[in-house]
């Protein structure tokens, strides 16, 4: 039986269609590793101790320290883990911090679960959302720096499930949303420098 080369055409765009939508809905490989309740609440104390030495060494009056030590800045190095409890608590473990509200508007999406992790100088982050009411994961990874006192990402990869979707597509969209939110970005008038470092999130006295 002959086959047209228009049906055979429908029929490869028609399996391209089913491999992109499992693509879509698979779940990627982890970026992170899930903590205990008892381990959350042990690194996000440990995430809050950092902060608050960090807080008290960049807060020192001048001329309170010794002139060896005034050359050198004040740093704090946060692990990945110390940072997915702190999100963990804020989310709730349930997802709600994601949830719309009237200052947000009724496009914010639904966070229902989050993983982060840090590799060399990446960081990798994995968020559980609804897309035309399914979940899909979405992974993004890029490189956190600082610019005129706010945070900033420029994105390496971008994935919907188990897709990788190019950068360029993405990042202008990202960096246009970035702009819109760039208030929630401004770093801590002691915080003059940010980045990821040695699988670490460094932030560096100003």
């Amino acid at each position: 039986m002959e086959i047209s080369l228009k049906r055979v055409v429908s029929i490869g765009t028609l399996l391209v269609s089913l491999i992109a939508l499992v693509l879509l809905l698979k779940k990627p490989a982890p970026v992170g590793r899930p903590q205990a309740p008892a381990l959350i609440a042990q690194n996000a104390k440990s995430f809050d101790q950092k902060l608050d030495d960090f807080e008290q060494a960049t807060s020192t009056p001048a001329g309170a320290v010794d002139s060896d030590l005034a050359s050198s800045k004040a740093e704090v190095r946060i692990n990945s883990d110390e940072v997915s409890a702190v999100l963990a608590q804020s989310f709730g473990n349930s997802g709600t911090a994601g949830t719309p509200t009237s200052d947000e508007g009724a496009a914010a999406p639904v966070i229902k679960d989050q993983q982060v992790s840090f590799e060399g100088d990446l960081v990798h982050g994995q968020f559980l959302t609804q897309i035309a009411g399914k979940d899909v994961w979405i992974t993004i990874s890029g490189h956190l720096g600082e610019r005129d006192g706010y945070a900033t990402f420029d994105p390496t990869e971008f994935k919907v499930g188990d897709l990788n979707v190019p950068v360029s597509l993405v990042n202008p969209a990202l960096q246009k949303k970035l702009s819109e939110e760039r208030d929630r970005l401004k770093l801590p008038d002691n915080v003059g420098n940010l980045k990821v470092e040695n699988s670490q999130l460094v932030m560096q006295q100003k």
